[in-house]
Parts: structure tokens; C-alpha cells; sequence
């Protein structure tokens, strides 16, 4: 058996190895994006962004369950182009800035939906209070991949708004959460 023969079981040992190998996930941090709430008051809608929020992920979408997500919100940003209502959500009553000047949400595994849609059944801490909430979005990959997602939270559950504001003919349980993160490697 010559030379030639005798290092082609070693060949073919590393490439069944490399097949064998998991993918490995990707780490990124944010590069850009829009982090948006929508609710209403009194019937009329209203809009919000949380400027300055960030976002780290590690995601493989061959191997979703894998993944991790967090996401950092400072809501002393909350800016619904209303100053006045700008300066209600800071108070006590809603986000209470004073005490929780940042929310977070963090996911260990997503779930595809296939067509690079994907579901990451996470947490969200907002005022001390931590409670499920999943993240709907779809993954657009490339050299800076983009997450595009939605998620309801339901704001009584956090205590936002309560007591007088509890009333939801006034402001709807349901908040709606709109994002997009364009994401670049971490270094």
C-alpha cells in the first residue's frame, strides 16, 4: 500500500469529522435599529421609540435552540413625540424611572417557523417584574443580518399604569412592541 493510499483513510476520517462538527453560532452586537411601542389613550394612537436601546445575539439559524438574546432599553429615552405624556411614562405610576431606569429582555432558544421566521419565548424585567414574553421575527442574513420582530406585552401584568390607570377603556392591556436590529459581528 503506498503513501497515496494510506493517508486517504485520514482524509477521509477529517472530512467525515468536519460534517460531524455542530455549526457554530455567530456572535453580533446591534449596528443600528428601531426599538417602538403603540398603544392608545382614550381611542387615539399613539406611538413611542426607546432610543439608545442594544441588543447582543448569538444565533445559528441551523441550530436555533442554541441562541441567545438581550436586549437592554433604557426607558428614560421613552419618546412618544408628547411631552407631556413623555413625562407621565417616567412617573410612578408607569415606568418609574426613578427606581427602574432600564428594562431588559432576554431568550435562550428560538423555536423556526421555517422561511427564516423564527419565535424566541423569552423574559421581559420591567419595573422588578419578570414575566414571559415571545418575540415573533424574521431573520434576513447576510454580512449585516437583520432580526425584524413583534411582541405583545401586557403592560398590567408589569404594573404599568395601574391604579388609576388600570382602566383599560382608557389604555388597552396590550402594548405593542415593533422592532428591527441590523446587527453586525462582535468583536
Amino acid at each position: 500500500m503506498g503513501i497515496r493510499n494510506r493517508t486517504f483513510p485520514l482524509a477521509l476520517a477529517a472530512g467525515l469529522a468536519a460534517f460531524a462538527t455542530p455549526a457554530m453560532a455567530a456572535d453580533y452586537v446591534q449596528a443600528s435599529g428601531a426599538l417602538s411601542f403603540a398603544s392608545e389613550y382614550q381611542g387615539e394612537t399613539f406611538v413611542g421609540l426607546f432610543p439608545g436601546f442594544s441588543t447582543s445575539l448569538s444565533f445559528d439559524p441551523a441550530a436555533p435552540q442554541a441562541a441567545k438574546l438581550d436586549v437592554t432599553i433604557p426607558l428614560t429615552t421613552a419618546d412618544t413625540k408628547n411631552g407631556d405624556r413623555d413625562s407621565t411614562l417616567g412617573t410612578a405610576d408607569f415606568f418609574n424611572v426613578a427606581r427602574f431606569a432600564t428594562a431588559r429582555y432576554t431568550a435562550s432558544g428560538f423555536r423556526s417557523l421555517g422561511d427564516n421566521r423564527y419565535v424566541a419565548n423569552g423574559t421581559l424585567e420591567l419595573r422588578g417584574v419578570k414575566k414571559p414574553v415571545a418575540l415573533a421575527f424574521t431573520w434576513t442574513p447576510g454580512a449585516n443580518p437583520v432580526l425584524q420582530g413583534r411582541a405583545t406585552v401586557k403592560r398590567l401584568d408589569f404594573g404599568v399604569g395601574a391604579g388609576d390607570w388600570g382602566d383599560v377603556s382608557i389604555i388597552p392591556d396590550d402594548v405593542a412592541i415593533s422592532t428591527k436590529v441590523t446587527f453586525r459581528p462582535a468583536p
